[in-house]
């Protein structure tokens, strides 16, 4: 007989087949089995993978059970339909399976490697199934999040707690950076969606409007504009501390200075980073052009009003307009979409 622990049939190749509507004796059809003329060697004959794959789950089975006619009942498949699938598999591998065993069949050497690799097989497809399956609901897989400093700090947070309950599984990663670096790693695929700023006029990108947003001129607390609506005249006196002249918040600062007849502000330093920005504006005295939402977080600082410095902008999600999104992806999104909403 044969051990069963390495031939049990796994979920991975459960095959069903109609009801046989008769029995034939189980040692007949184990000698019709294993004819003399089945001794001389073989060439290894293909088979297509689906054929393959289920002789090799009957094949498992017989060899659990270690006789034709039992493993005949419980498939309800017919005995020479079995006998057939042991032909079939014998011819593919070029080598003998089963050899007689008393009134049973046992596998010979070659059976049982095949045996305890197809069990490897219906494994790794088992596995497979539930990978996928996990994946296609979005409970699985990989996200490439592209993030503004502002919405990594006030958006994806919770977002991303809330997907981490949902599907602990998903593995997500995060680069922080400027819009338009973000933006050029999108279009390049190397990410699936930028969440920031929205505003792109390129064709190849897509926007899904999230939440409103505005820009703000910005000062340390003992800055002799801090708190005071001031003409724009007066910021022009000031230096300042700006992103790199490529970023869509500076361009917009400098083209509201340059329609009131202004030069574009006096820039002392450039930064693209967010995160150091605060203690920038502190440190130097700088004016500086930040978010509202930042602002209402940095101890230290406060808005220099004016309407005409004061841009509004929408954050949300830009993703490729052609691009394929992940099960996984569009829960974030969705998460996202809900969050605000």
């Amino acid at each position: 007989m044969v051990d069963p622990s390495c031939c049990s049939v796994s979920a991975g190749f459960s095959i069903r087949q109609p009801v046989c509507s008769s029995a034939v004796d189980g040692c007949k059809q184990q000698s019709r089995l294993l004819p003399c003329a089945r001794l001389q060697p073989r060439s290894a004959q293909p088979m297509s993978i689906n054929q393959q794959i289920r002789d090799l789950a009957y094949f498992m089975k017989i060899a659990e059970l270690g006789h034709l006619g039992r493993a005949s009942e419980v498939l309800h498949i017919s005995q020479s339909a079995l006998s057939k699938c042991i032909d079939r598999l014998e011819e593919a591998y070029g080598a003998e399976l089963f050899e007689r065993a008393g009134r049973g069949i046992r596998l010979t050497s070659a059976g049982q490697l095949l045996c305890e690799r197809s069990q490897q097989v219906a494994s790794v497809l088992d596995e497979t199934q539930r990978q996928t399956s996990s994946m296609g609901k979005g409970l699985a897989g990989v996200i490439r999040i592209g993030a503004a400093a502002t919405t990594a700090e006030f958006m994806l947070p919770k977002a991303c707690r809330v997907l981490q309950e949902q599907a602990p599984a998903v593995l997500l990663e995060m680069q922080i950076g400027m819009n338009d670096v973000l933006h050029d790693s999108l279009r390049k695929g190397a990410l699936d969606i930028v969440v920031g700023p929205l505003g792109t006029r390129d064709e190849e990108l897509t926007e899904l409007p999230i939440m409103d947003d505005e820009v703000v001129v910005a000062a340390s607390a003992d800055h002799p504009l801090a708190g005071q609506q001031v003409p724009m005249q007066a910021l022009s006196d000031y230096r300042w501390i700006l992103s790199p002249p490529s970023v869509a918040t500076r361009q917009w600062l400098e083209a509201a200075f340059m329609k009131q007849g202004l030069p574009p502000p006096d820039v002392a330093i450039v930064s693209s980073s967010q995160a150091s920005m605060r203690n920038l504006i502190v440190e130097t005295g700088l004016l500086s052009f930040v978010s509202r939402r930042n602002l209402a977080n940095s101890a230290g600082l406060v808005e220099v009003p004016n309407p005409a410095t004061t841009m509004p902008r929408r954050f949300g999600i830009v993703r490729r307009a052609d691009a394929y999104l992940s099960p996984a992806t569009r829960r974030f999104i969705e998460i996202l979409q809900q969050q605000e909403n």
